[in-house]
């Protein structure tokens, strides 16, 4: 466990009092007060956690010297006491190590879900629509708002590619650990000699761009073009020009919709899709340019690596970036049960971080 320093805890106390103080002066102009509001609103909590590890390392030191009291009573009520503290001071350093770890800017957004069949052809894109569920549920469990985006169906069920919209608190930092390839290992419905076949579907969670974050200039950066769209939803969407293309100049990258009768909707929602990859391209630039730290073993999101094994012979599912291994299939893809999956992923990245934060 890091070791965080007096001196540490003095100064990360200063700094919210030079705050307070700061925010109590009556010539304070309003856009300072917003600043330094949202820094405080960062650095009270921390300095809370600091607060509590002041106190009870104090509260050791007392309990320490009163176990060589003369009194028999006396030390052995202090050992008691002792025993106690060390464990809440334990507690208490780590929460005010973790809430001195570097966080991702991103972790309270929401975010894009996208999930693409991959290897297996129609038992991949069924296992595409099994994880989107899986998703759905998991979102709902959690009381956030789950969005269809665009749904590109496959002819015996499932998808080929989906793309949906997750908001709610910390979406971001629970699920930005799903992306990656999943594999499923399983005899397909098509399959009449009982064989297991293994298939894979690709997930990509990526935090959802605000306008603010992605200055876009329609005249300048985007070629829209409308057409008439080829999917289902109607009459009226095959009688009109509802579908929406829109190719991002500078860097190629081009996003279809045509879900929505309105063309007007197609291309509100191509717009968001866009913005959110354009946001993620940046991330990873930035990511890429502090290529010298060392990466999380679960943070680094690589996309390419086989992530998960979903194995329905055994009823397991695994996760092979910390060698975890439920006997739960069917709660895990109910969508409650993958919490557990999630924590456990974000509880080794936080201690992958703790290891190399210096006190």
């Amino acid at each position: 466990m890091v070791t965080i320093t007096p001196e540490r805890i003095r100064q990360i106390e200063a700094r919210r009092d030079e705050l307070q103080a700061e925010m109590a002066r009556p010539d304070l102009e309003s856009s300072r007060m917003v600043s330094l509001s949202k820094e405080y609103a960062e650095v009270e909590p921390v300095a809370e956690a600091a607060g509590e590890v002041r106190r009870l390392r104090d509260e050791a030191a007392s309990l320490a010297e009163m176990t060589k009291d003369a009194d028999d009573e006396i030390r052995q009520m202090a050992s008691e006491e002792l025993h106690e503290n060390e464990r809440r001071l334990t507690d208490a350093e780590r929460r005010l190590a973790l809430s001195l770890l570097p966080r991702d800017a991103a972790d309270d957004r929401p975010a894009m879900l996208e999930i693409r069949a991959g290897t297996g052809g129609d038992e991949a894109a069924l296992f595409a629509g099994d994880l989107l569920r899986m998703y759905q549920r998991y979102a709902e469990d959690r009381g956030w708002r789950f969005e269809l985006i665009s749904a590109s169906a496959a002819e015996l069920g499932g998808f080929k590619e989906v793309v949906a919209s997750v908001q709610g608190q910390g979406v971001f930092a629970r699920l930005k650990f799903e992306s990656g390839v999943h594999r499923v290992q399983r005899v397909p419905v098509t399959e009449s000699g009982g064989r297991i076949h293994t298939s894979a579907a690709t997930v990509a969670v990526l935090p959802e761009a605000e306008e603010v974050d992605i200055q876009i200039d329609e005249a300048k950066d985007l070629r829209i073009d409308v057409y008439r769209s080829s999917g289902p939803g109607g009459q009226s969407v095959n009688t009109t020009d509802s579908a929406v293309r829109i190719t991002h100049l500078t860097t190629g990258l081009v996003v279809i919709q045509q879900d929505e009768k309105s063309q007007h909707k197609n291309k509100a929602k191509a717009l968001k899709v866009l913005r959110t990859r354009l946001y993620e391209a940046e991330r990873e630039k930035l990511a890429n340019a502090r290529a010298g730290e060392r990466k999380s073993m679960v943070g680094s999101g690589d996309r390419s690596e086989r992530i998960r094994t979903y194995n329905f012979p055994q009823g397991r599912v695994t996760d092979h970036r910390i060698n975890l291994t439920l006997h739960r299939l069917p709660e895990v893809l109910e969508g409650p049960g993958l919490d557990e999956v999630v924590s456990a992923l974000i509880a080794q990245d936080e201690a992958e971080r703790l290891a190399n934060l210096d006190g």
